[in-house]
């Protein structure tokens, strides 16, 4: 099964980039970025033991995971959500990565509300400012995270990004040193209803070093199921 053996190897290589810089490995969580990918392919994940798969797109999501089961798995969304499918994210998902401001945060806790859920966030950071990308400023995000807490259905668990793609991982270093150091800034603002637990941050061509400083969750998609 080679997509089996392509977790295996992920696995490997978290361990050994967390064994490298004194992380603990246990505390990584791989997701399975299964977006575009048939729900076959995410049943053999399943059967190799996988349970956390990553999806960006609402209605995509929808059909794989009620033909799956919801209890099949631990579902992630991680694509840019518009607060007109706020019910549906929240309706789905275990955790939403992707909240860059207050407006979307208010909706999904409202939407939480009416089904009695505490939903998981995570705030997106635009860490490298580009106009392509999702996610909140740098210097917007603790203020968000102060009105964030404000709301009792959600769980702010920490932060996500996504930085340039560079041919050389070690570039993209500067960026997940400067996404911990923004979770240790609010994480000592003691909020309530926030733990900074998570950093949501590398890919396939960078999770290694994403995980030598301190992701606890990789999002990793062509390394497992091969290229869209």
């Amino acid at each position: 099964m080679q997509i089996q053996s392509n977790i295996k190897k992920i696995h490997d290589d978290i361990r050994a980039a967390a064994q490298k810089s004194g992380q603990d490995a246990s505390r990584v969580t791989l997701i399975a970025v299964s977006k575009r990918k048939p729900p076959e392919m995410i049943q053999e994940a399943i059967d190799a033991g996988h349970r956390d798969f990553g999806e960006n797109y609402i209605q995509e999501a929808m059909e794989k995971i009620d033909l799956l089961g919801r209890k099949s798995a631990t579902w992630h969304f991680i694509g840019h959500l518009q607060s007109n499918k706020a019910k549906f994210a929240v309706k789905y998902f275990d955790l939403i990565h992707t909240v860059d401001t207050v407006k979307l945060a208010q909706e999904i806790n409202r939407q939480a509300q009416k089904i009695g859920k505490i939903q998981k966030i995570l705030l997106q950071v635009n860490i490298s400012r580009e106009a392509t990308k999702s996610g909140a400023q740098a210097s917007e995000i603790v203020d968000i995270a102060r009105q964030t807490c404000r709301f009792d259905n959600l769980h702010v668990s920490g932060l996500m990004c996504m930085p340039p793609f560079f041919d050389d991982p070690e570039d993209a270093r500067f960026y997940f040193k400067r996404l911990k150091q923004i979770s240790k800034e609010i994480e000592q603002l003691s909020l309530p209803n926030t733990a900074m637990t998570h950093l949501s941050m590398g890919m396939s061509n960078d999770f290694t070093v994403a995980v030598e400083e301190g992701a606890t969750l990789v999002r990793v998609g062509t390394a497992i199921f091969g290229a869209r």
